[in-house]
């Protein structure tokens, strides 16, 4: 089959693979009709990890239930499916506890794992024509037949229940200010998803006015572009001492407005600073242990210079790590079909999975049109 193969820095290719195969009763074969590039997927495609040449990308993934094992018991071939990007066995204590994202059985000797990501065990990601989906019957999320809403159930893999779990971490509520700093496609759907938690107003933080005009066009977002002004003190000014809660959508890449420099940890002090006291930090912004393109030595190993001092003073909370798709896509789902709630605003671009290498590059350089680009491997 065909599938997006990484080959090294700024460098994949469509490349002709092995098929999957039924390898567990539990295992089940998925026919990809969307698969999408993600922001998680650059740190990858830019060598800023540990990933090494071969492997196959894409965590977010979609499709048609082709095949399935002797012990699958709830999913049947034609079956239309969304895969949560976490893949956990359903019955370790972590799975149980609906802490899917840190199972405990599917990548040794670390909790969690996905499918296509560096470190994240020995699942072949999505961007490719078959997939397989090991413990099928738990990791599969059926949809309604057909092909409606398509882009906005491919969104429910990983970013639109990431975007819900950044506002889960700072606890939004009904009437709490918000401040979401990054307006890449997680940052859209935790603005958005502020926004059906009822949050009275949402700032978000980002230089690229395409997403900041997404955000205020479709979250009813106030955009703060901070190439231009001084984010926390807008904020600050803005909200007479700070919003209630405060989320990172854009982790240890975070730049300076010039785009020149990194600062690994600019986005967590800013929202200490723009964060009022006794404030909620959601962190759903990757961070890293281990940084090949680190700007520091200390940042190369995951420490950041962050501001304990005053996030301690002001008796802030914060809540981090990745989501558990699990404890959200059911739910996400049936907004997505009873009509309150379209994450597929965010999708700029729908190309075939031939072009994966130039959309990547696009992706890469924040072009105009390339937000969010999903794969369509049977185009």
């Amino acid at each position: 089959m065909k599938a997006v193969v990484y080959r090294g820095e700024r460098d994949v290719r469509v490349e002709d693979v092995e098929d999957p195969t039924i390898d567990a009763p539990t295992d089940a074969i998925i026919r990809i009709t969307t698969s999408a590039i993600c922001g998680s997927d650059l740190h990858m495609y830019e060598g800023r990890t540990g990933a090494e040449p071969g492997i196959v990308f894409g965590h977010e993934n979609m499709g048609i239930v082709e095949e399935v094992g002797d012990g699958v018991s709830d999913l049947k071939t034609g079956d239309r499916v969304v895969l949560p990007f976490n893949v956990a066995c359903g019955f370790c204590r972590n799975c149980e506890n609906n802490k899917t994202g840190f199972c405990l059985n599917v990548n040794e000797g670390f909790a969690g794992g996905a499918y296509g990501y560096v470190s994240m065990g020995p699942w072949r990601g999505g961007q490719a024509e078959y997939l397989k989906v090991p413990f099928a019957d738990f990791n599969a999320l059926r949809l309604p037949e057909g092909e409606e809403h398509e882009h906005d159930f491919a969104m429910l893999a990983d970013i639109f229940p990431t975007g819900y779990h950044a506002t889960e971490l700072a606890g939004v509520g009904p009437g709490d200010t918000v401040a979401v700093y990054g307006a890449g496609p997680v940052g859209q759907m935790a603005a958005y998803s502020a926004r059906l938690r009822g949050a009275s107003e949402i700032y978000v933080v980002d230089k690229v006015e395409e997403r900041l005009r997404l955000a205020e066009e479709h979250s009813g977002a106030i955009p703060v572009n901070f190439a231009e002004v001084d984010a926390p003190a807008f904020i600050l000014d803005a909200t007479d001492g700070g919003t209630d809660t405060g989320i990172d959508a854009v982790g240890y890449q975070a730049q300076k407005p010039d785009g020149e420099d990194e600062v690994p940890a600019m986005v967590l002090n800013n929202l200490v600073t723009s964060t009022r006291a006794t404030g909620r930090l959601g962190v759903v912004g990757l961070y890293v242990p281990s940084d090949p393109g680190a700007p520091t030595e200390e940042a190369a190993n995951g420490r950041l210079l962050f501001d304990i001092g005053t996030f301690f003073e002001k008796g802030l909370k914060m809540g981090t790590g990745q989501a558990d798709v699990k404890a959200y896509n059911r739910q996400l789902r049936d907004l997505i079909i009873a009509g309150r709630a379209e994450p597929s605003f965010v999708v700029s671009k729908r190309v075939p999975l031939e072009d994966a290498p130039d959309a990547y590059a696009r992706f890469d350089r924040r072009e105009d049109g390339y937000t969010k680009v999903v794969l369509d491997p049977a185009a």
